[in-house]
């Protein structure tokens, strides 16, 4: 029996809950349902979470106030996707709950639990019920009324759980999108491994965290889903400095306009914003009468639907991307006014970047989203006054953002989408133009990139009304499939009747790892003849995941 939490058992309990979560993260993720993908829920969840016990695992707080305290911000400023959000609002509203306090009671607690319930609430806009929040309401309005019997803290998180899997089990019929694919909530659940994870450290189970969870897997239904389904198309998440006394409200009400799915979070010095819209950018220029953005994340929700993650990409999300670049943030003084950063995957896109006058290429893309500490390392370690990035991939590309206002160094992020985009921009870079002119000259280059892949399918998927199989070779144009199937031969001729259509005047072609010289000059043949007025190279990439790379300008 519990009756009362002390700073370092609250620490514990935090940890645990960070280890449960990321222990079922991979049955949670495969919750997710469409249209509102957000990227992983079991990831985001993990990673919000995630953040917060990794900072008091180094300061270990001696007063519940102060462990709150840390979670909570750690929490806020690493949230990731709406699950991510909704959690940190949690923690946040438990921490001004216990503010001054040396140790929490159980009654204390219980009312922790429901000023953390109502501040998400409070942020969320157009709460939706059959959500984490919806289970999070009902087990905290439990804790309460349990606490008010009953000091027995363990007791009480027995009594949540025992009355939030119900709750858990009717959020399939709250929500059509859930009923549709069959599946609960996954943001829901995650909650209560938090809780089941919290009750094993109350009773002195601390968890290790393992390669996967003894937990029955489920799986969403995405065959009844089509991208359209999607009323908006981009997940956007923000924190901008509050520099003046303008209302966050009035924030609320100009997202409202341009999307859903709105969470605005009101701090002290920052607010941290989640928004599903059609328009980043009216967002993010919105967000900027406010004060700087400290950090910057789209997503494209759309591609997300459809993208192929391999197992690697799983593991992915947790690893820390390899920079060329000097360890810890050595901020190396300008020697010249323009520097470049890029992001790439393979050898060989590594040489091409180097060998176009590139200061850093970090090595990321697909499966390989690199942290925002290693851009920042990379920028630190590029010797120029203005540095452009290249992320060439529009899941690193504001994410790159965070880098904005973190140095003394102008960072400009150029929204390239993908590995050629990036390359055309470097072969544009004109360094006696002014800032100005060059970032024109740079964008104007970009937007005159159109690229197609060559990849494969890693897992069984329906998109578009069609059922791609496991290991089928998949064409995309730009974000779109072109084809797909078992037939090689035929997705080059899909290819080159597409390039034929756009009838480029100049054709590059960057064969991947996977792929021998041979059989890449087979396809730049083929392409040739397909549009035999451009002008036609092939260079070795050595990317991983996609066979072919193909910029048509």
């Amino acid at each position: 029996m519990v009756t009362e939490i002390t700073g370092a058992l609250l620490c514990d309990m935090i940890v645990n809950a960070a280890a449960a979560i990321e222990n079922n993260k991979q049955q949670l993720n495969e919750l997710n349902v469409f249209p509102v993908p957000d990227g992983d829920t079991g990831t985001n969840m993990s990673m919000t979470i995630g953040a917060g016990a990794l900072e008091l695992r180094s300061s270990r707080p001696d007063t519940v106030t102060q462990a709150a305290d840390k979670a909570a911000a750690a929490l806020l400023r690493g949230a990731r996707g709406n699950s991510g959000v909704i959690l940190s609002l949690l923690f946040r509203g438990m921490s001004k709950s216990i503010k001054g306090k040396t140790v929490l009671r159980a009654d204390e607690f219980a009312d922790a639990l429901k000023e953390g319930v109502n501040a998400a609430y409070s942020a969320v806009m157009k709460p939706k019920e059959g959500t984490i929040l919806t289970v999070s309401r009902v087990c905290a309005d439990a804790a309460v009324e349990f606490a008010a019997e009953s000091d027995d803290v363990e007791a009480m998180l027995a009594r949540i759980l025992e009355v939030g899997e119900p709750a858990l089990a009717e959020t399939m019929h709250q929500n059509p999108v859930l009923e549709k694919a069959g599946v609960v909530d996954s943001g829901a659940k995650g909650y209560l491994c938090m809780i089941s994870g919290m009750l094993l450290a109350l009773r002195g189970e601390m968890l290790s965290v393992q390669t996967a969870a003894e937990m029955p897997a489920e799986r969403a239904d995405f065959t009844e889903f089509a991208t359209e389904d999607i009323t908006f198309g981009y997940c956007t998440e923000f924190i901008v400095g509050r520099e003046n006394m303008k209302s966050p409200n009035v924030l609320r009400d100009f997202l409202d306009g341009l999307g859903d799915s709105i969470v605005v979070v009101d701090d002290d010095e920052i607010i941290k914003v989640h928004v599903h819209t059609n328009t980043p950018g009216a967002v993010l220029t919105e967000a900027l009468t406010y004060g700087q953005l400290l950090t910057v994340k789209i997503e494209n929700m759309r591609q997300q639907h459809t993208e192929l993650r391999s197992g690697a990409q799983e593991a992915a999300h947790a690893e820390t991307a390899s920079v060329s670049a000097p360890d810890g943030p050595v901020n190396v003084p300008a020697e010249k006014r323009y520097g470049i950063v890029a992001v790439c995957a393979g050898a060989g896109m590594d040489a091409i970047f180097r060998d176009l006058g590139a200061d850093a290429v970090i090595t990321g893309g697909q499966t390989m989203n690199p942290a925002t500490e290693d851009i920042l390392n990379a920028v630190y370690a590029t010797p120029a006054e203005i540095v452009y990035v290249l992320p060439n991939n529009r899941n690193i590309i504001l994410a790159a953002q965070q880098c904005v206002g973190l140095t003394d160094k102008e960072v400009v992020v150029l929204e390239t989408t993908s590995v050629p985009q990036g390359i055309s921009a470097m072969l544009a870079m004109d360094t006696t133009l002014e800032p100005d002119a060059l970032t024109e000259t740079l964008n104007d280059a970009i937007a005159g990139v159109r690229t197609v892949q060559l990849t494969y399918a890693a897992r069984d998927s329906e998109f578009d009304g069609q059922s791609i199989l496991a290991g089928e070779y998949l064409a995309m144009f730009e974000n779109t499939m072109l084809s797909h199937g078992a037939d090689l031969a035929a997705l080059l001729d899909a290819i080159a009747e597409k390039l034929r259509a756009l009838n480029p005047e100049f054709l590059n072609i960057y064969y991947g790892e996977d792929v021998d010289e041979a059989a890449a000059n087979a396809v730049l043949a083929k392409l040739e003849t397909a549009v035999p007025e451009a002008e036609a190279t092939l260079a070795y990439g050595g990317q991983p995941v996609y066979y072919y790379m193909i910029s048509a300008e």
